[in-house]
């Protein structure tokens, strides 16, 4: 058979980066309030749980706006949905900290960054096949991932140290400050595709939008999928909403606090920078989501029951490292799956599932004990691991990306 070729650009490493730099400040602005609740609390004269909604608006809001945006991202393409969110992000996250000092302008202006975030959440695997090759997609999303994480590692660990030192309003204009500056960034740098697609003639034609819902919706596969990231996204999203609580009532502080939510997702940036490029290189993807989530069980019960310091430290390890390398594999899994639906489709429909979440999160608060303990809650958590664990057992495993044809890659550095 002919020997096929086609190119792939350098500078998809460029796009990539700005586009991993929005993500990493979106993230900051979600969970920034998360490490500090109690505090925050008491200076805005509300409950914690008013405070843990701040973060968990972002998942409500995101229920509703996730199809419509997956749609602006297929219909207006890449470059000119994302950077409509970014904008957005700006604009609302520089009027947060100028209005830091009141809480329902803090709320309504966190109403308008949740609607930013599934413009950069749904992208993911737009921008890994609009420029990158099917064998390193995977790695694509892991690295997207990783921005995520250290997004969200950076608020939990930064918040307590900028509140201590410079109050909320101080640390909510820092904040905003990153988010104009990465969205600058993005609209300059960023491009919408490259010369040739990056990929063999066909691979990059995907269908209409609401023909490829209809076909996802019918695949046993993805309600499976749709299960994973429900219960993977409920268990990260709930440690990270409530982190201080939950470390609370073991006497630890909310600088630990801050810093134990920082090692959840160091273990997430390093599972999401290893297992991704393992499940590339073995075109193996079922092989990894089952191993992902029976290994996080035991950091989970971990961080149900530790009253050491050194034991949370390596029980939020454990937890990131393989449940946060979930989402990348995941996320490519579903593309490869339903090609030649958009990408743009089957992350929102994954992500939509894994915001579904927050009805179990909101009902963590009214779970605590009367001593302010989640163990019910995490106990929960724990079960439902194993069921995923039990259900993804049965997907099928994709053979997308695995060509038998020698392929001749031209790496082109524009």
């Amino acid at each position: 058979m002919a020997e096929k070729s086609y190119q792939v650009y350098g500078y998809r490493w460029v796009v990539l980066g700005v586009f991993m730099l929005i993500n990493v400040a979106i993230q900051i602005l979600w969970i920034c309030f998360a490490p500090i609740t109690g505090p925050a609390a008491e200076f805005y004269g509300v409950s914690d749980l008013s405070i843990g909604f701040l973060a968990m608006s972002f998942m409500f809001v995101y229920i509703p706006i996730s199809m419509p945006i997956s749609w602006v991202i297929d219909t207006l393409g890449y470059y000119k949905s994302v950077s409509i969110g970014a904008g957005i992000m700006a604009i609302f996250a520089l009027l947060r900290g100028v209005l830091a000092g009141n809480y329902t302008w803090v709320f309504i202006s966190t109403l308008g960054l949740a609607v930013a975030q599934p413009f950069m959440m749904n992208a993911i695997s737009t921008v890994a096949a609009k420029w990158f090759p099917m064998k390193e997609r995977a790695t694509v999303g892991g690295l997207a991932t990783i921005a995520s994480f250290l997004g969200i590692a950076i608020g939990e660990v930064a918040s307590p140290a900028l509140f201590l030192q410079y109050g909320i309003q101080n640390m909510l204009l820092i904040y905003g400050g990153v988010a104009a500056v990465s969205a600058i960034l993005f609209v300059i740098f960023t491009r919408e595709a490259p010369p040739t697609p990056p990929c063999p003639e066909g691979q990059e034609t995907r269908a209409l939008m609401m023909d490829g819902l209809k076909g996802m919706l019918k695949m046993k596969d993805m309600w499976i999928l749709f299960a994973l990231f429900l219960v993977g996204m409920g268990v990260f999203n709930g440690i990270s909403t409530w982190i201080e609580g939950i470390v609370r009532s073991r006497g630890f502080t909310i600088t630990q606090a801050g810093n134990l939510g920082g090692v959840l997702l160091l273990g997430g940036i390093i599972g999401a920078a290893i297992i991704p490029v393992l499940s590339d290189r073995l075109h193996k993807r079922k092989l990894f989501l089952v191993l992902g989530l029976i290994l996080a069980i035991p950091g989970l019960i971990g961080t149900t029951y530790a009253t050491s310091y050194v034991l949370m430290v390596a029980s939020l390890f454990v937890l990131g490292f393989f449940l946060m390398s979930l989402a990348p594999v995941g996320y490519q899994y579903a593309a490869e799956i339903t090609f030649p639906s958009p990408e743009g489709t089957s992350n929102g429909l994954l992500n939509l599932a894994g915001q579904l979440s927050v009805v179990f999160i909101y009902s963590m608060e009214a779970f605590k004990s009367a001593d302010g303990s989640f163990t019910f809650s995490m106990l929960l958590m724990v079960a439902m691991m194993g069921m995923a664990a039990l259900l993804v057992t049965r997907l099928n495993e994709s053979t997308a990306g695995v060509d038998n044809t020698e392929l001749a890659v031209e790496h082109v550095n524009v």
